[in-house]
C-alpha cells in the first residue's frame, strides 16, 4: 500500500518571484507531494495569496492505482477527487464544512497526514534559510528546497541502514 500526501503547488519553471505583491506581501507557499514516509517527491511554489487547489493538476498527474492521496480540506473539490479516481487512486480528503453532501473518508488513514506537516516543520527548523525565505527569486528558492530535500532523503536512508 503506497500513499501520497499533498499540501499546498508547477515545478519546472515557477514564476520569477512567486511572491505576493502589495504593501504587505503574504510570502510564498510551498506545495509538496510526499511519499508514505513523509519524504518529498515533488514541489511547486505559488504566491502566498494564491489558492491551494490549482497546483494539484501538476502534483497529482502521475498517481499509481491503489495509492492513497491524503490532503486537507482546501483540496476538497470535485475536480480534484475525479482526477484522483481517474488514475485509480483513493482520495482521503475531509469535506469542507459548507459542502451540502459531505463525502466519506477514512479517518484512520487521514491520521497519517501528519507526516507532511512534520516534513514542513523539519524543512523550516533544519534549514533556516527556507523558513525565512532569504532567496529573492523563486528558482533559487526552489533549488534550495530541492537541496534540503536531498539531505532529508539521505538522512532517512542513513538511519535505516
Amino acid at each position: 500500500m503506497t500513499s501520497a500526501t499533498v499540501s499546498g503547488a508547477e515545478g519546472l519553471r515557477p514564476p520569477a518571484w512567486c511572491m505576493s505583491s502589495g504593501m504587505r506581501p503574504l510570502g510564498t507557499k510551498i506545495h509538496a507531494l510526499t511519499n508514505q514516509n513523509g519524504l518529498p517527491i515533488r514541489f511547486e511554489l505559488t504566491p502566498g495569496q494564491a489558492h491551494d487547489a490549482p497546483p494539484c493538476k501538476h502534483l497529482l498527474d502521475a498517481l499509481q492505482p491503489g495509492q492513497y492521496v491524503q490532503a486537507d480540506k482546501a483540496y476538497d473539490a470535485d475536480w480534484i477527487r475525479e482526477m484522483i479516481w481517474e488514475q485509480g487512486a483513493i482520495d482521503v480528503i475531509p469535506s469542507k464544512s459548507n459542502r451540502k453532501l459531505p463525502k466519506d473518508f477514512d479517518a484512520e488513514i487521514y491520521k497519517e497526514r501528519n507526516k507532511i506537516e512534520r516534513f514542513f516543520a523539519r524543512l523550516k527548523a533544519s534549514f533556516r534559510r527556507i523558513g525565512t525565505r532569504y532567496e529573492k527569486t523563486s528558482c533559487n528558492f526552489l533549488a534550495l528546497i530541492n537541496l534540503a530535500s536531498v539531505r532529508l532523503w539521505i538522512e532517512f536512508y542513513e538511519s535505516a541502514a
